[in-house]
């Protein structure tokens, strides 16, 4: 009976352990969400206001996996450039996790965009986009959803031209890219 306690104890601690995990964007996204160099968006399917109606079967199964994007901008300016170098580092050093999968990458190190992804070919669970510019700053977009695949990326775009997207909703990022 004595032991017991200590099992417990044993128990807790293996278990408080293995919570704490390595570095992963989501948690990034989490923790930078309310610094003041920072812009956070979240944003559904229903930003994209599209008649389902006029889609082709394609397109509703693109826009059916798709569950939400998570936007975070790092805003450049004269007082935060040591920030952002460390806080671009960062997002590297993500993503160079191997459960990110680097699907294409343009650009310098210095200034240009990547596109990763977490999954298998056809069932891709969230893909990254990593864009840096030194005179503006950098934006990571996280877009989640269900079994998706590159060409249903692909599908999206298309979806896009049909969306009647609200620009407001998009205004920090606007003022971000017109610095």
């Amino acid at each position: 009976m004595r032991c017991i306690p200590y099992i417990v104890l044993y128990v807790a601690l293996l278990v408080l352990n293995s919570c704490q995990s390595e570095p992963s964007l989501q948690r990034y996204f989490v923790d930078k969400s309310e610094s003041k160099d920072f812009i956070a968006l979240d944003l559904s399917p229903s930003i994209l206001n599209i008649d389902k109606s006029k889609l082709t079967a394609t397109q509703k199964e693109a826009l059916g996996s798709f569950d939400k994007m998570n936007i975070l901008a790092f805003k450049l300016n004269d007082k935060n450039k040591a920030q952002f170098e460390l806080e671009r580092a960062n997002v590297n050093s993500i993503l160079k996790d191997e459960k990110y999968q680097q699907l294409m990458k343009f650009g310098s190190g210095q200034e240009g965009a990547s596109i990763s992804f977490i999954g298998d070919d056809e069932h891709i669970d969230e893909f990254v986009f990593f864009a840096n510019k030194k005179e503006n700053g950098f934006a990571v977009v996280r877009v989640l959803g269900k079994d998706m695949n590159p060409t249903m990326i692909f599908n999206m775009i298309s979806v896009l031209k049909e969306a009647d997207i609200d620009l407001d909703q998009l205004k920090p990022l606007q003022d971000l890219m017109t610095k």
